[in-house]
């Protein structure tokens, strides 16, 4: 049947940024097509949260707290995965994000924490994951990135330049690991959790969906349905791909400053 082709039964998937938004439906989303999930996350209240409505889903659920800007941490969340479900078959990273600020006005030491905070410790738990993953038979890695990172925005200079070298990474660590590891990233438009429930009033809300050929703002469920794909067997002939889940928008469908001199 077609439809097993997207069980992930028994697998063991690692999401960082599992707190929250969609890091947090993502790690359901595995639990509901069969995976145990290990969660991480800075705030280990929000994680533990995760793990236990994971558990709500029939799966295992292990919150660790994990902050991916330290090297210590991300070794302790995979070897945490191995102590307690001895394989990792598929890791999200999907820890990142960074404030739009006009390129004036974004400091160097700012360019180069997002370029971490995006793509470095990306590179770095897909080093450690990838070997785990081929002892196992081999696994599924997904990068979540950003339609900033495709298309060029005003006010996007850092977060933008770090999901576009997020995507080129996918690409080549696609090609480092394959056939055992595929590896592949998806691209989001404007999705409703809370970080964008901050700059939401009705006035940009209408603005937003007027701009969106499917007209409406996208849920976090639009990216956790991409997720089990990429994650699971109905994918097997899937990588390096940058796949966009963003309503059609070929550009920003919001109004944002550009510099001014």
């Amino acid at each position: 049947m077609i439809l097993d082709r997207f069980k992930l039964t028994d697998k063991v998937a690692i999401v960082t940024g599992a707190g929250r938004g969609i890091g947090r439906g993502i790690a359901l989303a595995l639990a509901e097509a069969g995976a145990d999930v290990v969660c991480g996350a800075r705030t280990l209240e929000q994680v533990e949260q995760t793990a236990r409505d994971v558990e709500q889903r029939g799966r295992s659920g292990l919150a660790v707290s994990s902050n991916v800007m330290e090297a210590d941490d991300r070794e302790s969340l995979v070897a945490a995965a191995i102590e307690k479900f001895g394989r990792v078959d598929v890791l999200v990273n999907n820890a990142g994000g960074w404030v739009p600020q006009p390129a004036l006005e974004t400091s160097d030491k700012d360019f180069e924490r997002a370029f971490r905070f995006n793509v470095s410790h990306a590179f770095s738990m897909t080093r450690i994951v990838a070997p785990k993953m081929a002892q196992t038979g081999g696994g599924s890695v997904i990068n979540i990135s950003s339609l900033a990172g495709v298309e060029p925005w005003p006010a996007f200079s850092a977060y933008g330049t770090a999901k576009a070298a997020l995507n080129f990474l996918t690409q080549e660590m696609a090609q480092d690991f394959a056939p055992v590891v595929r590896v592949n990233a998806i691209a989001c438009g404007s999705i409703e959790t809370d970080a964008l429930a901050t700059v939401l009033d009705d006035k940009i809300r209408a603005r937003m969906i007027e701009m969106t050929p499917m007209g409406r703002i996208g849920q976090v469920d639009d990216i956790a349905a991409c997720a089990v794909y990429l994650a699971s067997d109905a994918a097997d002939f899937v990588t390096g791909q940058i796949v966009g889940v963003h309503g059609g928008t070929n550009g920003l469908n919001m109004d944002m400053p550009r510099t001014k001199f």
